[in-house]
């Protein structure tokens, strides 16, 4: 049993790597917990054979299930850069939705993984019926001995997982959960183990030192909420991988594919995400909150936004505005249809409610977007805040994807990578042409009207980072020097108004400063998107997990692992727990307009 339980998991890591040679350390090194984990597989196994009935039962169970995982994991960590978490489940769907579309441009990669999992299937059924004739079953009495020995083992393994709590007994197992990186705790846990310590992320620790008293000792902002007398529109646009491939060594894209953002543009939004989780910048955005203060790999929107939350939006409903999100693809996806509500929005409007569902390749385009945007402020009687997310230029970018290519790529790649960013660069064309459409209507409304428009990601654009050498690898890493991260996190960031212009030298902000921006853009106070957040940006311009980025650029690495970390950061991380998880104790003073609603949930 231990010998089996110790070629699964050297088969799991080396799937998970891609790299016998990792996989070979993983169980020579003595600080790596390698046998450790081959004990709890044993325990695994023998537990399972027990309640099964017949010795190898277990195996054929747990084995193609680990692997399996270990494969999606090595799949995700090539594409996307971060390695399969446990609440990556909680949106299976969203995988499943997208499919056709991934599979479109690697049809011969969907036939093999449909062959190989019929294979698969094929195999564990004879392998079953070939245990179930061959092997003997085991007396009662030798599976309750085995059940005696595995469970309070396991159980005392599990209780080891929670890595909020110190434990001794897993120091000294060598099994050192490095949460705050979770490439490097892969890597020195092992798949499985670190796959396990990721379970508990769906609770969020209170930070050290947060109290009912540490929220009343916070400075109350000197700014109470106000509105202008013309009360303007607000309208935000998330364009899906919006980036200005121009940064790529050696690319030169003719003609200029984003002409109209390049004359706009007030800075750059440094994303918490690359290539993908789009939930998680939007989360940022609409909320003024930060993804750095809950664990790596969680997506609030899956796993937190179960109850109302303050937004722009709940602030801006209540003073009278209407409040109405729009994104062209399916209401469930992110869990969009609840957290909207959940943000005080009065109205969703996805591919299934909105005018026109024109698709400009396989997706809704831009262009119909766009259309739904000018005509619900055209017709709306009161103020309104619209926040739309686009779909069109959503990857992977396979050659041809639009046919008659209007932009020329000049490049020294392979002319699968020219044609790929030719597809992606056509995209890019039609986004920015259809944010001068917006600029243009609004600029001959009599309403005031406040546009915002950024990227929410870089594009998964894969080999193409590669073969130009913007990157060494697919996906950039989580954390890098900061001159890399600025390079590889930024994408182009407009915000304009109708009445005062496009607003200048923002510099690279996290989403988490777009409300205060839009606000200030506006002439629209509040205690804590104009008040908190104010404060907060004459200190710091980006707040991310491993990198903070000072008012005049300074960078601070790594700063959640420091002992002291600066009271305004502290604060921040306070204020986000308390309005998220905790007992609302600073709504009256940042969040007033939201004290019945969080009354009406907590009590």
């Amino acid at each position: 049993m231990v010998l089996a339980s110790a070629l699964l998991v050297f088969a799991i890591e080396c799937v998970f790597r891609g790299d016998f040679a990792s996989a070979i350390t993983f169980f020579t090194q003595p600080y790596k917990p390698g046998w450790t984990t081959v004990l709890v597989f044993a325990l695994i196994l023998l537990g399972l054979d027990a309640l099964l009935g017949r010795a190898w039962l277990g195996l054929l169970i747990v084995a193609p299930l680990t692997l399996t995982l270990a494969f999606v994991g090595y799949q995700k960590s090539l594409y996307l850069g971060d390695p399969l978490y446990p609440t990556d489940f909680l949106y299976a769907r969203q995988i499943f939705e997208l499919m056709p579309l991934l599979l479109r441009e690697r049809p011969w990669t969907g036939a093999g993984m449909a062959l190989g999992i019929v294979m698969a299937l094929t195999l564990f059924m004879y392998a079953w019926r070939f245990v179930q004739r061959r092997v003997s079953r085991m007396s009662y009495k030798g599976r309750a001995a085995r059940l005696v020995l595995a469970l309070p083992a396991l159980a005392f393994f599990v209780s080891l997982m929670d890595y909020a709590t110190f434990s001794w007994t897993r120091d000294r197992l060598q099994i050192i959960p490095m949460m705050w990186d979770q490439k490097e705790n892969y890597a020195s846990n092992g798949f499985t183990l670190a796959f396990a310590l990721n379970v508990p992320m769906a609770h969020v620790a209170a930070p050290n030192g947060y109290s009912d008293k540490a929220i009343d000792a916070m400075p109350k902002p000197a700014v109470d909420s106000a509105l202008p007398d013309e009360r303007p529109d607000i309208i935000m646009v998330m364009s899906e991988s919006f980036w200005d491939a121009g940064k790529l060594p050696g690319v030169t894209i003719s003609p200029d594919p984003i002409p109209s953002t390049r004359a706009l543009q007030s800075g750059e939004m440094f994303s918490p995400e690359f290539g993908g989780m789009t939930a998680n910048v939007e989360f940022e955005a609409l909320t003024g909150f930060s993804n750095a203060f809950l664990p790596a790999g969680s997506i609030p929107y899956q796993q937190y936004v179960r109850k109302p939350l303050p937004s722009m939006a709940t602030f801006l409903r209540s003073e009278g505005y209407q409040t109405l999100a729009i994104h062209p693809g399916t209401e469930w996806f992110w869990n969009r249809s609840n957290v909207y509500k959940a943000f005080g929005f009065d109205e969703f409007r996805s591919e299934k409610t909105m005018a026109s569902n024109a698709k400009r390749g396989l997706l809704i385009s831009d262009e119909a977007m766009t259309d739904e945007i000018i005509a619900s402020a055209d017709a709306a009687e009161n103020p309104l805040f619209l926040f739309a997310v686009s779909l069109q230029n959503h990857g992977p970018y396979e050659p041809n994807r639009y046919g008659n290519a209007t932009h020329s790529v000049n490049a020294l790649t392979s002319d699968w990578a020219r044609s790929s960013l030719q597809s992606f660069a056509e995209g890019m064309a039609d986004s920015d042409r259809e944010l001068q459409r917006l600029i243009d209507w609004a600029s001959k409304r009599e309403r005031p009207t406040v546009i915002a428009f950024f990227g929410d990601h870089l594009p998964p654009l894969g080999p193409v980072y590669v073969e130009t050498g913007f990157l060494k690898t697919n996906v950039a890493p989580r954390r890098d020097t900061p001159e890399n991260m600025r390079l590889h996190r930024t994408t182009p960031l407009v915000v304009w108004s109708n009445r005062s212009g496009q607003a200048k030298d923002l510099g690279a902000v996290s989403p988490a400063f777009l409300p205060l921006h839009v606000f200030k853009t506006a002439g629209i106070s509040h205690p804590y998107y104009t008040g908190f957040l104010s404060d907060l940006r004459q200190q710091y311009s980006v707040v991310e997990r491993s990198l903070l980025l000072s008012a005049n650029g300074e960078p601070t690495l790594d700063w959640a692992r420091q002992k002291e970390i600066d009271p305004a950061i502290r604060d921040f991380r306070y204020l986000q727990y308390d309005m998220m998880f905790g007992k609302h104790h600073g709504a009256p003073a940042f969040f007033p307009e939201t004290i019945g609603d969080l009354v009406a949930h907590t009590s």
